[in-house]
C-alpha cells in the first residue's frame, strides 16, 4: 500500500494527527521505536484544564476550541476503535485561599462569561465536602475542565487508527509527508534562528491510587492535581524538574508530591498506590505547540511542544494539521507557527 503520510512518534500529537488525516481517507504509517504512548503520553494524570479565562488571546481561544470539540471527537475515537479513553467532562474545584484571590476568581468569572460560551461556567462557590479546606470557605468551580486517562487514550487512539487502515510499528520507512512529532528529543534537535534548541524536556512524576471518585471534579491545589479517573482510579501529579538523570524513574520527589495530597485531602491517606510514573514532557521555547512546515525541508511538517496541554489541545491540533497536510490549509495560530525555526535543522 502506498503510503500518503508518515507519522514520526506515537505520543498524543503523532496519533492524534494520524487519525484525522486517516478518517479523512489518507493512507497512515506511524512510526515510533518505543512504541504506543511510550512517553510523556502514556502516563496517568489527564487534566484536561484550561487556562483562565483573562487578558484573552490566540492560544487560549485555539485551547477552548479544542476543549469543546473533546466530547465528539474522542467519542468518535472510542466508537472506531472499541477501547474507553478514560475522557469526561467532569469539571474542577480549586480552594479560594484569601480575599485577594476571591477578587481574582471573581473577575476571572466575568471573563468566563465575555469568552466561554453561555453553558460552560466559572463560579465562586462554597467548598463542597468533595474539595480541599479553603479559608474563604470558597471554591472555584469550572465545568469547561475534563478527565481523560492518557495511557487509555493512546491505546484508543491507536485501535482507532487500525480500525481505519492505518500501520503502527516500531520500525519501517517514512515515505510520503512526513509529519514529525517526537517529543522533547525531537524539540532538542531542532534550532531556531539564533541556534538555541526549539525547547527541551520537563520530568513530571505521579502516580495512580486505588481510590474510588470516578463521578467527582478533578481538584486543583497549589500547582497539584487530584483526577478521578472513570476506571475508579485518582491520579496525583506532579512534579516538574528541568534537570534530572533518569527519565522514567521516580524518587523523593513523588513521595513529597503525594505527602502534599494528603495534607490537602486527607481522606487520600493510606489509600493504596497501584502505580508511580515518570515522564519527559516536551516543552516549546514558547511554551506553545509548535505546528506547521518544517522550514528548509519540503513535504516535513512538525506538532511538538504539547507540554502540559497536550491532551487538552489535541482535537484541534489534529485538525488544523489535517487541514493543512492534506487540504493546503493554514488555520495555525501565529503564535504555534514554525516560522522561527531555522532551515534545515538537525534530524530527529
Amino acid at each position: 500500500m502506498a503510503i500518503d503520510v508518515t507519522v514520526l512518534g506515537a505520543g498524543i500529537f503523532g496519533l492524534s494527527c494520524g487519525w484525522a488525516m486517516a478518517r479523512r481517507g489518507a493512507r497512515v504509517r506511524i512510526i515510533d521505536p518505543h512504541g504506543v504512548g511510550a512517553g510523556a503520553s502514556g502516563g496517568v494524570v489527564g487534566a484536561l484544564a484550561p487556562h483562565v479565562p483573562e487578558q484573552w488571546n490566540d492560544k487560549k481561544a485555539f485551547q477552548l476550541d479544542s476543549l469543546l470539540m473533546a466530547d465528539t471527537w474522542w467519542g468518535a475515537v472510542e466508537a472506531a476503535g472499541g477501547k474507553p479513553s478514560g475522557y469526561g467532562r467532569t469539571g474542577r474545584l480549586q480552594p479560594i485561599a484569601d480575599e485577594d484571590a476571591l477578587i481574582r476568581a471573581e473577575t476571572r468569572a466575568a471573563s468566563a462569561r465575555q469568552f466561554w460560551p453561555s453553558d460552560i461556567h466559572w463560579t465562586v462557590t462554597d467548598a463542597p465536602e468533595w474539595a480541599p479546606p479553603s479559608a474563604t470557605g470558597k471554591v472555584i468551580h469550572d465545568t469547561l475542565s475534563a478527565r481523560i486517562h492518557p495511557a487509555q487514550a493512546c491505546a484508543a487512539l491507536a485501535e482507532a487508527l487500525r480500525s481505519a487502515g492505518a500501520e503502527i510499528g516500531v520500525d519501517g520507512k517514512a515515505s510520503g509527508t512526513v509529519l514529525h512529532a517526537t517529543g522533547w528529543q525531537g524539540l532538542a534537535g531542532m534550532q531556531d534562528a539564533q541556534g538555541r534548541a526549539a525547547g527541551n524536556g520537563v520530568k513530571g512524576q505521579a502516580a495512580l491510587l486505588d481510590f474510588d471518585r470516578r463521578r467527582m471534579p478533578q481538584l486543583y491545589i497549589d500547582g497539584l492535581h487530584i483526577v478521578p479517573h472513570a476506571d475508579g482510579t485518582t491520579a496525583i501529579g506532579s512534579t516538574s524538574e528541568r534537570d534530572f538523570t533518569t527519565p522514567d524513574g521516580t524518587d523523593q520527589q513523588l513521595d513529597d508530591v503525594l505527602a502534599r495530597a494528603v495534607a490537602a485531602m486527607p481522606v487520600l491517606a493510606d489509600v493504596p498506590v497501584l502505580a508511580r510514573w515518570a515522564g519527559v514532557r516536551p516543552r516549546a521555547r514558547s511554551r506553545a505547540p509548535l505546528l506547521g512546515h518544517w522550514p528548509g525541508r519540503s513535504g516535513h511538517f512538525i506538532a511538538n511542544g504539547g507540554f502540559k496541554i497536550g491532551f487538552g489541545m489535541a482535537p484541534k491540533v489534529a485538525e488544523v494539521m489535517a487541514d493543512l497536510i492534506l487540504e493546503g490549509q493554514d488555520a495555525i495560530p501565529e503564535a504555534f507557527t514554525t516560522d522561527g525555526l531555522a532551515p534545515g535543522a538537525t534530524q530527529d
